[in-house]
């Protein structure tokens, strides 16, 4: 259906965008897990969504691998995962980490996973423990340590023999965590196993193992992707989502399987995923198309790709706004719950041999000996990323309205596109009770930039239909939007809104006891908040047109609103400050704009690390207005550039590449790097920070590494982003030999890079290998040195 409106003299055509709202297909129910009578557990499962404390939720998890990250660095990554508006944290328990050799478990340092799941708790964070004991995660045997890869058993069966391997490993996790699983603790999920298909009784079997040697949980869970057969009611099916991946062919382009992922659907099986592996070692194939989940659990996801790794033979390059759009999509498909992985980047551990997946442990990709940062919303260094600034968005909109948002089913629109290649259908989704809801909007993916039509949206609900806004208006590319319908706020009711809820603060307001409802302007869309009833506004930057309120939001804006006795605030932010927006749930809600990472201290005190000191501004609801807090800064924050040594030049790289397996192209081997390589020493400051200093390189080539005192540290594929490591972390001082080797890349090398890359290897003859840049870079860390009166 369409309708024909007139702008000046031009005819315009606008697109109505009907859906009708569909309520829940089936009864509510509760599966028998953890729902029992008799049970205490806090976090429970019902068929349509998760309760917390008896209150519907939406939970959102993020992986962090202790093993992967210094213990030092632990409690500063999961507050910075808090402040991202994160409920829990995910993380695999990789057995060759802890027991490289039988019989000799460590705990110690970064392994002391009883530590990591206490720190988590410390900071108000559930934990999901993701147990295996085959867990891949990019680790060498998919996490078996060689001894046990190497036994005359069959694998990940329920052969005697191999439980027997396993029962032991299962009963030292149990006897680490006592008294942190099961109820009152901190552990809400344990996950069995990962991309298993065809061997339900065995997940079963290892399910019960787990239990009877004392690992307890309200939930487990299981990945559910590529058909899996799970047993029926015993674990909770969860799926994933990925903007691209290594794991497709380096012919491969841009897969169906990734641009699924940025339209909204009632389909959560992505068969693809983990697809390269299920091949490789001869497991089923896809036979019958995808499913949806089925009636006994709602929707849920443990792997939304948070950023990207890649691969020797392809690299993708993941951004920000893919990441966000991806998560968009899954809450406006009916998501029960936000995982995501990853969420903080890491370091592979050291053993005695490598530790990452690769061919020559007879895996498909060969992947980096160290690099595990994944582009992921948190750094390996700590930095945040601008998917951590988008999600926190999406996040701190969950935290507020999530009790509503998860007792409300997922309606797709009577038109859709017709096919993934489709540019122009709007995509966008309605979650809804029949009375109020939100509609969702994604107008990204990569690649291929969407240009949908001027829009308007017909809502038919239970009792009405609600046409917006009041005369259509076009979507920019790149808008990703959730934007509220009836939404009641303390008496007073917005029919619709052209601007994305995010928050309601408590506080003074307008009026004695007045919320505050916070907005996001979308960028170029113009922020009209229509009312329900006869309004009076009081803003300079607002006007009243009957009872919709048009707001000008260049820059945040406060608008008061009363309607009879009744009073709120519509705190509308620009999309410059929704891009450095923080809401902090801890020890209670609060609204704050800063640069770099914000987290909240033990003291409930505010405290972050930036490389561009600018005040910290907070919204104070008394004053209607945002105030700065007062700061100190513990450093000053740094950044000097490196004058770099040649100690030696490169050597002749081949144009056909370094071997293959099984028709993939392999990475050069650490002596291939080392003949081939150009040699850079890197002289360091005399007075480099003993903390929080990094390394930074910018850089363009085949494979970078560095050495530190003749031992190989790090490495990283070039992807497009700069290398970088925390100087600290990786054991150099200002004394140390410090020396990168970087590999040119043939410009004919079989690799798939990212476009911009492909676009600068067309343009060369020659192999290429450029160090643009090296700065070691120390972020200054402030602290709040007065905690405000918080509006009481």
């Amino acid at each position: 259906m369409t309708t024909v409106t007139t702008e000046t003299a031009a005819a315009v055509t606008a697109v109505a965008a009907h859906a009708r709202h569909t309520p829940w297909a089936t009864a509510a129910s509760r599966p028998p897990m953890s729902n029992e009578p008799q049970s205490a557990a806090r976090v429970t499962v019902t068929n349509r969504f998760l309760e917390r404390d008896g209150r519907p939720f939406i939970p959102v998890s993020g992986e962090m691998h202790y093993s992967r990250v210094p213990r030092s660095r632990w409690l500063d990554r999961l507050r910075l995962m808090r402040a991202g508006g994160l409920t829990a944290v995910a993380t695999y328990v990789p057995w060759i980490h802890h027991e490289e050799t039988r019989g000799d478990a460590r705990f110690d340092g970064n392994r002391d996973i009883r530590a990591f799941v206490a720190s988590a708790a410390e900071v108000g964070l559930d934990v999901v423990l993701r147990i295996g004991p085959w867990v891949h995660s990019e680790v060498r045997n998919g996490g078996f340590p060689d001894w046990v890869q190497a036994a005359e058993v069959v694998h990940r069966t329920n052969d005697p023999a191999y439980l027997a391997l396993v029962e032991p490993w299962y009963a030292r996790l149990a006897a680490e965590l006592e008294g942190l699983v099961g109820e009152p603790g901190p552990v809400i999920a344990i996950q069995i196993e990962n991309e298993l298909y065809d061997q339900p009784d065995h997940i079963a079997a290892l399910k019960d193992m787990a239990r009877r040697v004392g690992l307890e949980a309200p939930i487990w869970t299981a990945t559910g992707w590529g058909e899996a057969a799970l047993p029926e009611g015993e674990v909770f099916p969860l799926y994933g989502g990925y903007p691209d991946g290594f794991w497709a062919k380096p012919d491969a382009g841009w897969p169906e399987a990734f641009r699924e992922q940025f339209f909204f659907t009632h389909l959560w099986d992505d068969p693809h995923i983990g697809a390269d592996l299920r091949w490789h070692f001869g497991g089923p194939q896809i036979l019958s198309g995808r499913r949806s989940p089925s009636g006994v659990f709602p929707p849920a996801t443990c792997e939304l790709g948070g950023g990207m790794i890649g691969a020797y033979h392809r690299r993708p390059k993941v951004g920000g706004a893919d990441v966000a759009a991806v998560g968009l999509a899954k809450i406006g498909s009916g998501s029960a719950w936000q995982g995501f992985y990853m969420y903080v980047g890491g370091v592979n551990p050291r053993g005695r041999t490598t530790f990452q997946e690769s061919h020559a442990s007879g895996y498909p990709n060969d992947m980096p000996a160290f690099d595990y940062d994944f582009h992921a919303p948190v750094s390996t260094t700590g930095r945040v990323r601008e998917s951590h600034a988008l999600l926190r968005r999406q996040h701190a909109f969950l935290a507020a309205f999530g009790e509503q948002l998860a007792t409300m089913p997922s309606t797709l629109p009577a038109v859709k596109p017709p096919t993934l290649g489709d540019t122009q259908t709007l995509r966008w989704a309605l979650r809804s009770d029949g009375r109020s809801g939100f509609v969702f909007v994604n107008a990204h993916q990569p690649y291929e930039p969407l240009d949908p039509p001027a829009t308007r949206f017909e809502l038919d609900l239970d009792h009405e239909t609600i046409v917006f806004p009041d005369e259509p208006v076009r979507i920019p590319a790149g808008t990703m939007a959730h934007w509220p319908v009836n939404l009641a706020v303390d008496g007073i009711t917005m029919r619709w809104a052209t601007a994305s809820a995010l928050t309601l603060l408590p506080g003074a307001g307008a009026g004695a006891g007045a919320p505050t409802l916070v907005l996001i302007a979308e960028a170029d869309v113009p922020v009209q908040v229509a009312f329900t009833e006869d309004v009076r506004i009081d803003a300079a930057d607002a006007r009243l047109d009957g009872r919709t309120v048009i707001i000008d939001a260049a820059t945040s804006t406060t608008v008061g609103v009363r309607s009879g006795d009744r009073t709120l605030d519509l705190l509308v932010l620009s999309p410059e400050d929704a891009a450095r927006v923080w809401v902090l749930e801890d020890p209670e809600r609060r609204l704050v704009v800063a640069d770099g990472a914000l987290w909240v201290g033990p003291d409930g005190a505010l405290a972050g690390r930036t490389t561009t000191p600018s005040p910290v501004r907070r919204y104070d609801t008394a004053a209607r207005a945002f105030v700065d807090l007062d700061v100190a800064l513990d450093n000053p924050a740094t950044d000097r550039v490196i004058t770099t040594e040649l100690l030696r030049p490169e050597g002749a790289v081949p144009a056909d590449g370094y071997g293959r397996f099984h028709e993939i192209w392999s990475a050069p081997d650490l002596e291939q790097r080392r003949a081939l390589a150009r040699r850079i020493r890197v002289p360091l400051p005399a007075d480099i920070g003993e903390t929080d200093a990094e390394l930074e390189v910018s850089w363009h080539g085949d494979v970078l590494q560095l050495v530190v005192d003749g031992e190989v540290v790090y490495d990283q594929f070039w992807t497009g982003h700069d290398f970088v490591v925390n100087l600290a972390d990786v054991g150099a001082a200002a004394d140390s030999d410090v020396v990168l080797e970087l590999l040119p890349l043939h410009p004919d090398a079989p690799v798939r890079v990212w476009e911009a890359g492909q676009a600068l290897r067309d343009r060369s003859d020659t192999p290429i290998g450029r160090i643009d840049a090296v700065r070691v870079v120390e972020p200054a860390r402030w602290r709040e040195t007065a905690i405000l009166n918080h509006d009481h």
